[in-house]
């Protein structure tokens, strides 16, 4: 009997999760078919701080989901494991935070000529730091996927799956992003970052093998964001006022969701930041915006993406962040959505079965 066999005959399912592992599951890097990369991450936010702490967040709450899933047999079988959270990055991530905190604040100010030249280096440094970052989770996505594992990415903000995308365009001559989010995302090297978390679709546009680009829940963004989104033909954007009234008059979500479904390429990598969804689930997430989607809207979604029989190549769950007193609301819904769309990642890859 192999290990992973004799892990699942221990394990009881109905059980108390233990801590310390995702979701209280038994399995390790090698006997887990999806491996979750942390990512802890805020050097370039722009608004609330703490995604640093959200892989953490995550991790803490996720013990007590219960694991049963009604449309996919067994799922937990399949082995979902993170690895250790690298202090390495997070130490990199604090220690750049508070000077990209100060530049932030140069630029509100109105770029003060006494400040000039002592936060002029400021994004040349930043972007170097962001690199840094780029390549160690292109290293590790690199490593887990020439071992045969799905890949998943939690963050931190959403700058960090820029690294994963890139060794995923390695592998792939050509594939879609569908991004749930509240913000389009597609600055070029905003507050002069050029790895900016509000950069990052912007960036994952100059790779040559992302074909398409759909954007689902955008309900905040600025004009020249509105403009590139009409005329990058690869740029299909389902805007959050649309959507809504859209449902208001009549339309169901699941015809919607057809609309969306029927823009993606065969392939498809899914990023959801975690204010996409109803900031009353994430109300400490670093940009949050009224509106947005129901959990379950968004996990319908994804649910039709496999059923179209579209392959999730990849996918990334980013910007949670704890509460104030470290209350784990945003890491209880962020574990949830990990979850299931780890599942729903098994399935359109035919480790598990979808019903």
């Amino acid at each position: 009997m192999s290990l992973k066999h004799q892990l699942i005959d221990k394990f009881d399912p109905s059980g108390i999760g233990s801590s310390g592992s995702l979701f209280g599951l038994p399995f390790d890097e090698e006997t887990a078919e999806v491996i979750v990369i942390p990512v802890p991450w805020e050097v370039t936010v722009s608004y609330s701080p703490g995604t640093v702490n959200g892989p953490e967040t995550v991790l803490n709450a996720s013990p007590q989901l219960d694991l049963y899933q009604g449309d996919i047999k067994d799922a937990w079988k399949m082995g979902i494991h993170m690895i250790e959270i690298p202090e390495h990055i997070k130490k990199i991530s604090d220690n750049y935070r508070t000077l990209a905190k100060n530049y932030i604040k140069f630029l509100e100010m109105g770029e003060p000529e006494h400040d000039m030249l002592r936060l002029a280096a400021v994004p040349d440094l930043i972007n170097k730091a962001s690199e840094e970052m780029n390549l160690w989770v292109y290293q590790q996505v690199k490593h887990y996927r020439a071992m045969g594992k799905l890949v998943a990415l939690l963050g931190g903000d959403h700058s960090t799956p820029l690294g994963m995308l890139k060794a995923i365009a390695e592998d792939e001559a050509a594939f879609g992003i569908l991004q749930i989010d509240a913000h389009a995302d597609l600055r070029v090297a905003y507050e002069n970052f050029t790895y900016s978390h509000a950069s990052i679709s912007y960036n994952a546009l100059q790779l040559p093998q992302v074909s398409k680009l759909v954007q689902v829940g955008i309900r905040d963004y600025a004009e020249s964001e509105a403009e590139m989104a009409t005329s990058d033909k690869r740029i299909a954007t389902f805007y959050d006022k649309d959507i809504k009234e859209s449902l208001y008059g009549g339309r169901s979500w699941k015809s919607i969701c057809e609309d969306i479904v029927k823009e993606l390429p065969d392939k498809v990598y899914v990023t959801i930041d975690i204010d996409g969804l109803d900031p009353k689930l994430c109300p400490n997430t670093g940009t949050p915006v009224p509106g947005g989607l129901e959990m379950e809207e968004m996990l319908y979604l994804m649910k039709m993406v496999v059923l179209s029989g579209k392959e999730i190549i990849g996918f990334d769950v980013v910007e949670v962040a704890p509460g104030p007193d470290g209350e784990d609301w945003n890491g209880n819904v962020g574990a949830r959505v990990l979850y299931r769309m780890c599942n729903l990642y098994g399935a359109s890859n035919g480790r598990l079965k979808l019903a």
